[in-house]
């Protein structure tokens, strides 16, 4: 299970805004105990002139032991740049990526997940002869049922996506959208090389919110069996907002996925 430990680097976001941070969080996760990272938010790596190359990355990234098992792109980016975006990948020796939801280049209607289906598939066949999957991330939204036939809008993207489709199921919001993601991992099988490890507490006067896994109300070595079963790869975890130090969220994590019996 430690090898197959990731930190997704979005929730430490405010703390790679500059090289030196960069390589500062790179060794703080490899120190915690992490093999992997995914590179989302990073704020060194953005821009068109970024302090940060991939090839620097791939360097600063092999200096603290680690390797980048997934990313986060920009969907118009990966339309119009798929060279680019293949060459950035390679350069990162990274074999999977994914859009973190597509509400703001299509909407959250059915009609929004069916046009993004229309669009992807040259993206997807291109990442692939290339040697990288292509993963769709969710949120809530995703699971709105279609008024007229109660159809989940997630469901499109199952059924409708073909095996190609990657889903990086992201446990935390499957369960705030009333999904067991056990069920959902069920359904699944190859299609979840990388998924989001997030888990839920209550806390009284406020009601729902994310956690370190372990801290909260998820069934773990449920999820964690199906995960294994489907084929899944890496555990990515991403805590989006912290109610502490997000470094210290991010180790209690690790050792209570590090010691999961499944």
């Amino acid at each position: 299970m430690i090898e197959k430990l990731a930190a997704q680097l979005y929730t430490l976001r405010d703390y790679t805004k500059t090289a030196e941070q960069f390589q500062t969080v790179l060794q703080v996760c490899h120190e915690i105990g992490y093999a992997g990272v995914q590179l989302s938010a990073v704020g060194c790596m953005n821009g068109d002139n970024p302090e940060v190359s991939a090839a620097m990355a791939k360097e600063m990234l092999e200096n603290s032991g680690l390797v980048c098992c997934a990313t986060h792109r920009p969907w118009k980016r990966l339309v119009e740049n798929t060279d680019e975006e293949i060459e950035f990948h390679h350069t990162l020796a990274c074999d999977y990526t994914a859009v973190g939801g597509i509400a703001g280049d299509y909407g959250v209607t059915p009609d929004s997940y069916h046009r993004f289906l229309d669009d992807a598939p040259p993206v997807i066949e291109k990442l692939k002869a290339a040697g990288i999957a292509f993963g769709f991330h969710n949120h809530q939204h995703e699971f709105i049922r279609n008024p007229e036939t109660r159809r989940p809008c997630y469901d499109i993207l199952i059924d409708d996506g073909g095996p190609d489709l990657m889903l990086e199921v992201d446990t935390y919001w499957a369960v705030v959208a009333g999904i067991d993601p056990s069920a959902l991992f069920e359904r699944l099988n190859g299609r979840v090389p990388v998924i989001h490890v997030k888990d839920m507490e209550v806390i009284e006067k406020v009601g729902p919110v994310m956690c370190p896994v372990g801290e909260g109300n998820l069934n773990w070595p449920r999820i964690v069996r199906t995960c294994e079963e489907a084929g899944t790869q890496w555990y990515v975890v991403e805590q989006d907002e912290c109610r502490r130090d997000p470094f210290d969220c991010l180790r209690s994590s690790w050792e209570f996925l590090s010691e999961l019996k499944v």
